[in-house]
């Protein structure tokens, strides 16, 4: 925490004020316009921050943002070492329940292309569906124990279904005022600063997106969702976009939530619709 703190100082974040910022980012989290406005806000606001990049390369994150970090990241990918999860995702989706059917039987056409529509908004339960619980309601459904969040078996699976939607677009729905509540809940946690350091996700993710922390560049948070699950040096695995919020909480001094918390499926939702249209590629693989 005293090294981020120092390091903070150094660029300037630490006690930065709203009104020192160049554009007003803020103001993107203080005003309900929908989500389809919010999603052209946001796109408004990286045009302006990078006219020169294309939506598709925010698949990229913090490795956009410099060429001798995209050399190394295309490097490291060839011999992806996240792919030796994803072949055990694909051995546990493949295994036979005890009852002889398998979590294919749970998704349209055998989960292809389910993944670009996660989370979605469940409208029986008024509650948010993410790729971890739609997996264990698979289980359930056919009379398996469900699995823990962040187990390896978990990730692995998470990691096999959201790679059969490789290659296609995010395409997450918010329809009716039910998940449209949760949307804004979403948003609301994005923006809401927490922490020793009382910061939101968006003082890192929007304010100073593609800018150094340390000897790291800060990924923007559109195009995030897209390449997670991922695999992370920092972490020696793979893992999910609620492990990183937890990293994150901890990183500010905030109490993380458990994993699949209301709050937590609420931020994926919000941060899943705003990576709209850029193309899945799991596992990523990141620093």
């Amino acid at each position: 925490m005293k090294r981020l703190l120092i390091a903070l100082s150094i660029i300037g974040l630490a006690g930065v004020s709203d009104a020192a910022q160049a554009v007003n980012w803020w103001d993107l989290g203080n005003t309900k316009v929908g989500p389809a406005e919010t999603l052209k806000q946001f796109h408004t606001y990286f045009k302006e921050q990078n006219p020169k990049m294309p939506l598709e390369k925010y698949a990229l994150g913090s490795y956009a943002f410099s060429p001798e970090m995209y050399s190394q990241y295309q490097e490291a990918i060839q011999f992806n070492p996240g792919d030796l999860t994803l072949s055990q995702g694909k051995a546990l989706w493949t295994k036979p329940f005890a009852n002889g059917k398998s979590y294919a039987s749970c998704y349209p056409d055998g989960g292809k292309g389910v993944a670009a529509h996660y989370p979605m908004y469940d409208p029986k339960t008024h509650d948010i569906v993410t790729i971890g619980t739609s997996l264990n309601a698979c289980r359930k459904a056919n009379g398996e124990a469900p699995l823990k969040y962040g187990s390896s078996d978990m990730v692995a699976l998470q990691t096999y279904l959201t790679s059969l939607s490789n290659g296609m677009p995010m395409d997450v729905q918010v329809q009716g005022p039910g998940a449209t509540q949760a949307f804004e809940e979403g948003k609301a946690y994005f923006f809401m600063k927490r922490g020793q350091l009382n910061f939101s996700c968006a003082t890192c993710h929007v304010a100073y997106a593609g800018k150094y922390l340390r000897a790291q560049i800060i990924s923007p948070v559109q195009g995030q969702s897209a390449h997670f699950p991922t695999y992370r040096a920092a972490w020696s695995a793979v893992n999910t976009l609620q492990k990183r919020m937890q990293g994150c909480d901890k990183k500010v001094g905030a109490v993380p939530q458990p994993l699949e918390s209301a709050d937590y499926q609420r931020l994926e939702y919000f941060m899943s619709y705003l990576s709209n249209g850029i193309k899945i590629n799991v596992p990523g693989y990141r620093p």
